[in-house]
């Protein structure tokens, strides 16, 4: 009894010793070098391991992950501990299905098998967790922890962030299988049975990761050392630094109007082709108060320079009395002739649960959940496209931008460039922030693009199509959030051809596949059948 007590201990120190790993590799601790190595403790304390015992392993490993990711979410107001508790334990549970699964290939075809099919595994979880209905949340991979390594993210173009994942758990399991047999049984490896797949069993998933992280880099290096060839344009981005209380408060509207009007006056003394507003910027709706409409048509008129604004538009809706009293939140373009050219309005198209609305209201009783009903805006149905005579881009909205495939309908419908408007006040001076601008990078890697972000409170800034962070807004503190500042920068509008534009995730249709191999060997082909 005492040796099991120690070994349950040993195993809850390796996943508590992997969960810290991996939350200093995300921001705001940035140390990204860590998830290289975050998992070998999970792979030793699961493997060889009943299937069962692995799930419940990884889930509280999954938790304490995703509880220290996502701990800046409990500054929302309304957001509790009863929600944060539910949170992690659902985004958990896929650390718990990565756990089941790796265990019941290690039982069933030995631990070689399991460190060879866990990138596989992983990437499909990953993307389950990133699509599944009104709980896609495509935040906290893997991959995005290597932000600041631009020769590391370059096969985004190719793979998408999860081929990141892919290659990262990889390595992962190629440490994993040089310190399982020391840490679990003291013996050399050949002796570890069923390690990979021949005498010296470590070998063929040495080589394959060694291989796969040169090739990884040396296309890395290659291809950020190609300069960007095309005219440049120029975008100011303006950061009001509005507080969450003033924003939707009519006594305050003169006074962010008048922030905004004198930055954008400032602003267009450099003579950039577009002016950009946060999201839910001007302190009203633009399509009906008639004196806020003609204040920034005066304004556009003055400077002849177009300004993009997010506004919570009020759509009347002559077919449905239930859509009565709800709101588009908007981005709103008004082109350099105001007076005479129609504005262009893009309608955020993925709403943030329990934020924006309340997903399947008549089947969830969510008010006996302590959720509250912040049911108010619908969702948009088009991938505007703006057109402008110096480029074509296009607005997403405040998350958006972690959705990979999202922000691909964009560029895939002729977008030259991508502008974030966004305002994450509620958020405080937390994480957040930092981690929607690391995700950022790789919607500008995957399609070759610029990406503007333009946030009310930060962070805003420019990232190049190789994922540099190249201006940001801030002051001589090296503050860049809850912060007043314009950035002023250029960009060139990039027409993408990269391979995941235009076929999207196939790195996870391999994953899939490889999960299915493995999956299938390890229901059909027991190891000890194959050793008899």
């Amino acid at each position: 009894m005492p040796d099991r007590a120690s070994g349950y201990l040993n195993d809850f120190i390796f996943i508590a010793v992997s969960s810290v790993l991996l939350v200093l590799s995300f921001p705001e601790f940035d140390l990204g070098i860590l998830a290289w190595v975050g998992l070998v403790p999970l792979f030793v304390a699961i493997t060889g391991k009943k299937a069962v015992y692995g799930f419940s392993l990884a889930i509280i490993g999954g938790i304490f992950f995703f509880l220290g990711v996502f701990q800046w979410i409990l500054q929302i107001n309304g957001y509790t501990l009863f929600h944060h508790s539910f949170l992690a334990v659902y985004l958990g549970s896929y650390f718990g299905f990565f756990g089941l699964i790796f265990c019941f290939i290690s039982r069933r075809r030995g631990p070689g098998w399991a460190l060879f099919a866990a990138p596989f595994i992983w990437v499909c979880l990953e993307y389950i967790r990133s699509n599944f209905l009104f709980l896609a949340l495509p935040w906290g991979l893997l991959g995005h922890t290597q932000y600041r390594y631009p020769p590391v993210i370059q096969i985004a173009a190719i793979t998408g962030t999860y081929g990141i994942s892919f290659l990262m758990v990889m390595v992962n399991a190629a440490f994993a299988s040089l310190v399982l047999p020391f840490v679990r049984h003291g013996s050399p490896i050949r002796k570890f049975p069923g390690m990979i797949f021949s005498v010296k069993p470590g070998r063929p998933l040495l080589i394959i990761t060694v291989l796969s992280v040169a090739l990884t880099l040396g296309y890395g290096y290659v291809t950020i050392s190609q300069p960007f060839i095309g005219e440049r344009v120029g975008i100011s981005a303006i950061q009001g630094n509005i507080e969450q209380s003033k924003k939707f408060d009519p006594s305050y509207a003169d006074e962010i109007m008048r922030i905004y009007t004198t930055m954008t006056r400032e602003a267009a003394e450099a003579q950039p082709d577009l002016i950009v507003w946060p999201e839910t910027a001007t302190p009203g709706l633009v399509s009906r108060d008639s004196t806020l409409r003609t204040s920034l048509i005066d304004l556009v008129s003055d400077t002849t320079i177009p300004v993009l604004t997010g506004s919570a538009e009020y759509q009347k809706f002559e077919k449905s009395e239930d859509a009565e009293g709800k709101y588009f939140n908007s981005a709103i373009l008004f082109k350099s002739k105001p007076k005479t050219e129609k504005p262009q309005q893009y309608d955020k198209v993925r709403l943030f649960p329990f934020g924006e609305y309340l997903p399947y209201q008549k089947i969830i009783p969510w008010p006996r959940l302590n959720v509250p009903s912040l049911d108010r805006y619908l969702p948009g149905e088009k991938f505007t496209v703006f057109e402008l005579p110096a480029f074509r881009f296009s607005a997403t909205i405040c998350w958006e931008n972690v959705f990979a495939d999202l922000v691909r309908q964009f560029v895939r419908r002729g977008a030259e460039c991508i502008i974030n408007i966004t305002n994450e006040g509620h958020f405080g001076k937390t994480a957040a922030p930092y981690q929607l601008a690391a995700i950022s990078v790789f919607r500008a890697v995957e399609n070759r693009i610029f990406v503007v972000r333009c946030g009310n409170t930060g962070v805003s800034c420019i990232i190049d199509p190789y994922g540099r962070i190249i201006d940001r807004v801030k002051n001589d503190r090296g503050e860049d959030i809850f912060i007043r500042g314009t950035l002023n920068g250029k960009i060139i509008p990039m027409k993408s051809g990269t391979i995941y534009t235009r076929y999207g995730e196939l790195a996870v249709w391999i994953g899939f596949l490889g999960t299915f191999v493995f999956i299938l060997l390890s229901v059909f082909f027991r190891q000890d059948l194959l050793d008899h």
